[in-house]
């Protein structure tokens, strides 16, 4: 599916070919204690599938930044799974997989300790209402319009968000 990705601009193309070249080579890819290089999941959080009027960001509590919520894959899930359980742990909200389970970007970049997120991500829906999130999460998340985002955004979430104009 990856090699057969349009990517949204040279940013993405690039985390594709870095995907494609060092994930044969991972033993374990989606286990975060067997490599410094692992697979992630992701999930950009909208409002309304058939008109994006709103995203739902999270101050990651390490970084500082406006982000997706998104995290590590546990032993057994996929990686749409993943993306599903670590949006619901993030926001509290009841998000849920559009009607195709497909990844829509992809990301490489730094994460937390020296490690590298080879980053997959996934578009998933919630009710637009507020968010929830258990207490040991950050407590900074909320909607944000489309607009609003892609004004906060980092250049590795800045792809994905333009990447909702073509869904």
């Amino acid at each position: 599916m990856l090699a057969s990705h349009s990517p949204i601009d040279e940013r993405e193309a690039s985390s594709i070919t870095q995907m494609l070249k060092i994930v044969p080579t991972l033993s374990s890819p989606f286990d975060e204690g067997a490599d410094a290089v692992h697979v992630t999941a992701s999930a950009v959080v909208v409002d309304d599938p058939d008109h994006v009027r709103h995203v739902v960001l999270h101050k990651h509590k390490r970084l500082g930044l406006w982000l997706q919520p998104g995290g590590h894959i546990e032993p057994g899930e996929t990686i749409a799974t993943a993306a599903l359980r670590e949006a619901r742990e993030e926001t509290g909200l009841d998000v849920s997989h559009l009607n195709i389970k497909r990844f829509f970007h992809c990301d490489v970049h730094p994460g937390p300790r020296g490690h590298t997120h080879l980053d997959v991500r996934y578009v998933l829906v919630a009710p637009f209402v507020t968010p929830t999130p258990p207490m040991g999460e950050s407590q900074d998340v909320r909607w944000f319009t489309l607009a609003d985002a892609e004004s906060i955004a980092d250049a590795g979430l800045r792809g994905a968000l333009l990447a909702l104009h073509q869904l």
